[in-house]
């Protein structure tokens, strides 16, 4: 029988507010990343099975995707519409709001090796060729290319990547780089641990192992930190952090 755990809401606010829900002790000890979407909804994904389960505000589950290879989730920033990519399929698919797949996109016939992919919206999807050293904006509904740019990286050391008002942000091992459209690179910061980048409006945020950056004017300022932390992310709203056998919630200070 499996055991149970809480997972412990802690509202950083002058009441102090705490909720607690129960949970599965092993299913969130073998948590490898963490989502939040904007409507309190969690999603829990493990490597261990290639399992995302999404949870309710009230701790119940709301669905559950199994699939058969790693994927990587961009976002759920819309859960009406969740883009994952997988580089082993070269397969790129989309979930609705109860996991259920809405479209799969195959990659093979149309590129070389791609190594990362950047949804962009329900008809567009930005593709980083490794095999042409290009980045792509591939209309994938129509299936076309619309841009074509030379990039100089090094693709496998890529981490995350996302494009934005003609700027392309890209995390690596080691650095967080900015390029223009005329493949210039205009920034590069020294930054370990990124795991994912995230845009709010016009703010991109860098999710680390164990905090929350925001890049600011060619800088990167830490907005949020937990040492103890195994898995932070955030949503508009709260920042939430998995450490020990507890998920955390603390609020966005505006």
């Amino acid at each position: 029988m499996k055991r149970l755990i809480y997972i412990l809401f802690f509202i950083c606010c002058t009441a102090h507010a705490q909720h607690i829900l129960p949970m599965d002790t092993l299913h969130l000890l073998e948590t490898k990343e963490l989502f939040a979407d904007d409507y309190g909804n969690i999603y829990l994904y493990r490597n261990k099975d290639f399992s995302l389960t999404k949870y309710d505000s009230l701790g119940i589950q709301k669905g559950r995707l199994m699939l058969t290879l790693p994927f990587r989730i961009q976002s759920v920033q819309n859960p009406l519409n969740i883009p994952t990519f997988s580089e082993n399929a070269q397969v790129l698919r989309f979930y609705d709001q109860n996991l259920n797949e809405i479209q799969t996109v195959d990659l093979r016939n149309h590129f070389g090796y791609i190594r990362a992919a950047y949804a962009e919206d329900q008809q567009f999807v930005w593709l980083l060729d490794d095999s042409t050293k290009r980045l792509i904006r591939y209309n994938f509904q129509e299936n076309k290319t619309a841009q074509n740019i030379p990039l100089n990286i090094e693709y496998e050391t890529v981490r995350d990547f996302l494009v934005f008002n003609s700027l392309i942000y890209i995390v690596t091992d080691k650095h967080l780089a900015v390029y223009n459209f005329k493949s210039e690179k205009l920034v590069e910061l020294p930054f370990q641990n990124g795991k994912r980048l995230r845009r709010e409006n016009d703010r991109i945020y860098i999710i680390a192992d164990n905090a929350v950056w925001l890049y600011n004017e060619g800088q990167t300022v830490r907005i949020f930190s937990d040492p103890t932390a195994a898995i932070v992310d955030k949503n508009s709203t709260r920042y939430f952090v998995i450490k020990g056998n507890n998920l955390y919630l603390y609020p966005v200070k505006n």
